[in-house]
C-alpha cells in the first residue's frame, strides 16, 4: 500500500527545498515497477495561500479542512532569515502538525524548516539539527531541543531533521531506505550523486558574530576579543576595565550572543585560521601562532571539534587555487 506523503507548502518556503523534496520522490515511484507506487504525494497548505487550486502539479489540500490522515509529513527550508516571523504567518500548520503526529505520522524538517518543526513543541527533548549558520538562533528560541548542529541528519524516533544545502539529500536517502530498502537508497543516490560517506556538516558552517542588539558591555567585549583574539592569553585581561562583574559579563554576554566569552573567543579564531588555510600559503604551525594559541595540540583540538576536520583535511578540501 502506498504511503501518504504529504508536503507542506508554507509561507516564504524555499523553492529550491521544495524541488529537491519533490524530484526525489517523484523519482523512486517512476523506478518502482508495478501500478503501486511508494508513495502517494500530496501537497499541503492553509485556506489562505491555497485559492490557486494546483501548486507544482499536485492539488493543494487545505489544512484547516481536510481529513487525511498522513504517514509521513516534510516540512521544506524558509527563505526569511526572520525566523519568529515567518513562524507567525505559519502558525496555522501547528496544530496541524500536533494532531498528524498524535494520529501516527511521521515527520521530517529540512534545513531552516525546523524552526517551524520545533515551534509545534515535538522536539522537545528530541535530537535536530538545522543550518549551520541558524544553530545559534535556533537554541536561543528553542532551548529545550537537543541540537546538533555538527550533524548532517538526525532521527530520533518517528521524528526527523536534516541541515542546510546538501544535507537535505541525505535525509531524504534515509527515507528512501526506511520505506522502500536499501537498493531502492543506492539507486537515488547514485542518480543524485550523492555521497552517502558524509555525516558532518560543521565545516561548512561561517561564524557570524551577532551585533544587532543594544548592550553597550557586551559590544565592547565583542570588539576587544575580535581586535585581540591573536594577543589574548586570559580574557580576564580585556574584561577588568569592562564596568561590571565577570559573572554578570559571563551571563550578559551570553544571553545576547548565545555562547560564552571563551567560546567567542574559539570561534573567532578557528574562522580566522580557515581564512589563512583557505587563502594562504602559511604552514599550520605559523597559523597557530598568528591566532594566538600557544598549544598546537590544543589547536587542533578545537579546530576538529568545532570544524569536522583535521586543519590540513580542510586546507586540502576548500583552498582557493
Amino acid at each position: 500500500m502506498s504511503k501518504k506523503l504529504g508536503l507542506i507548502v508554507p509561507h516564504d518556503y524555499k523553492l529550491l527545498s521544495i524541488a529537491a523534496i519533490l524530484e526525489v520522490f517523484e523519482t523512486t515511484n517512476k523506478l518502482t515497477s508495478g501500478t503501486e507506487k511508494p508513495f502517494e504525494i500530496m501537497i499541503f497548505q492553509s485556506k489562505e495561500q491555497s485559492d490557486q487550486g494546483k501548486i507544482f502539479g499536485y492539488t493543494s489540500n487545505e489544512i484547516e479542512t481536510s481529513n487525511i490522515v498522513l504517514d509521513l509529513i516534510l516540512i521544506p527550508a524558509f527563505t526569511t532569515d526572520n525566523m519568529s516571523e515567518m513562524i507567525k504567518k505559519n502558525r496555522n500548520f501547528i496544530p496541524w502538525l500536533q494532531k498528524q503526529h498524535q494520529a501516527g505520522a511521521e515527520l521530517a524538517s529540512f534545513c531552516t524548516g525546523a524552526f517551524l518543526f520545533a515551534a509545534s513543541g515535538l522536539l522537545n527533548e528530541k535530537l535536530a539539527t538545522t543550518h549551520v549558520d541558524a544553530c545559534s538562533a535556533f537554541t536561543k528560541a528553542f532551548p529545550m531541543v537537543k541540537l546538533k548542529s555538527e550533524e548532517t541528519l538526525t532521527a530520533d524516533g518517528s521524528l526527523y531533521t536534516s541541515g542546510g544545502s546538501t544535507s537535505t539529500f541525505h535525509l531524504l536517502i534515509l527515507l528512501v531506505q526506511k520505506f522502500c530498502g536499501n537498493e531502492m537508497a543506492v539507486k537515488i543516490a547514485k542518480i543524485f550523486s550523492i555521497d552517502l560517506n558524509r555525516y558532518k556538516q560543521s565545516y561548512f558552517s561561517t561564524f557570524r558574530p551577532n551585533h544587532l542588539h543594544n548592550d553597550s558591555l557586551v559590544a565592547m567585549l565583542q570588539q576587544k576579543i575580535e581586535n585581540q583574539y591573536h594577543s589574548i592569553e586570559k580574557l580576564e585581561e580585556i574584561t577588568k576595565d569592562i564596568p561590571t562583574s565577570a559573572r554578570n559579563m559571563t551571563r550578559r554576554f551570553k544571553q545576547v550572543t548565545g555562547i560564552p566569552p571563551i567560546e567567542y573567543l574559539q570561534n573567532i579564531r578557528v574562522e580566522s585560521s580557515k581564512k589563512y588555510l583557505e587563502q594562504t600559503q602559511l604552514s599550520i604551525s605559523e597559523i597557530i601562532e598568528k591566532t594566538g594559541y600557544n598549544d598546537p595540540k590544543a589547536f587542533r583540538k578545537v579546530f576538529y571539534k568545532m570544524v569536522g576536520m583535521k586543519p590540513i583535511e580542510y586546507r586540502e578540501k576548500f583552498r582557493v587555487q
